[in-house]
């Protein structure tokens, strides 16, 4: 069988669960591409989610097409990386819905494509304060609200090339290999508050930022992945099918090594 004919994408209609009927979400980044995806099926199995991106436009956009779907959503403008802004976020999340069971943190930035030796320090600065530094303290002042719950999910969006640094996105495939050890680190310190905390180390993603690494990838994928096809695993993880799943850096790759 030739690459061009295997891993076949999934025609049949899914079935939802509503396994997490009842659920409340908040999903940053979650206006296009793989965040609106797991949005999407957040709701579709039964969860109230609350989206966010830097861009108004964009949420409104997002929040009505997924309610246009007949799905519970909202929305609100949020930049993780500022500090009053995930207060905010919080917040809305509260006011709205009395409660926080769920969170995925999948916002990130790549300020630079190149030669790692063209960087600039502003550029780490920026990378790793939104990708790594403002996730951690999202899931610090989420944390606390999901424990009321008795239990709850926090689901850290990584990448393979946090496991294969790809050297024309160096600072960004830097941040993502935090994030899996910032993923291991928070299982084990939140587990006592019955917290699980798991990643996903994302493939080649049909979005805007895979065309960038498939430019260097030497055909390695058969085909890309479609955002859908990372939110069934996202929301899985966050049920209780998953319940003794915790600390574990999931591939969604198509077969490419995810593992050091």
């Amino acid at each position: 069988m030739s690459p061009e004919t295997c891993l076949v994408k999934a025609t049949a209609s899914v079935k939802y669960q509503k396994r997490l009927q009842d659920k409340v979400a908040i999903v940053t980044g979650s206006t296009y591409g793989i965040g609106l995806a797991v949005a999407r099926r957040l709701a579709q199995d039964g969860a109230c989610v609350l989206l966010c991106s830097r861009k108004l436009e964009n949420v409104d956009k997002a929040v009505q097409q997924l309610k246009d779907e007949g799905l519970c959503v909202s929305g609100i403008q949020c930049h993780v990386g500022n500090k009053e802004d995930r207060e905010k976020l919080v917040a809305m999340a509260l006011e709205l819905y009395g409660k926080i069971d769920i969170l995925i943190c999948n916002a990130a930035v790549n300020p630079f494509v190149g030669p790692i030796f063209e960087t600039t320090e502003e550029m780490w600065e920026k990378v790793f304060h939104v990708n790594v530094i403002s996730t951690f303290f999202l899931i610090k002042l989420v944390a606390p609200h999901i424990q009321k719950q008795g239990s709850g999910s926090i689901i850290i969006c990584s990448s393979f090339i946090g496991y294969i640094p790809h050297p024309y996105v160096g600072p960004y495939s830097i941040t993502k290999t935090a994030l899996l050890g910032l993923t291991n680190v928070l299982a084990q310190s939140l587990r006592f508050m019955n917290i699980r905390v798991n990643g996903l180390a994302l493939g080649l993603i049909n979005t805007s930022f895979s065309d960038v690494l498939s430019i260097t990838s030497d055909n390695l994928f058969p085909r890309f992945g479609e955002p859908k096809e990372c939110a069934g695993i996202a929301s899985f993880l966050c049920s209780e099918d998953a319940s003794y799943i915790n600390g574990e850096n999931i591939a969604i790759t198509g077969g490419i090594r995810g593992r050091l």
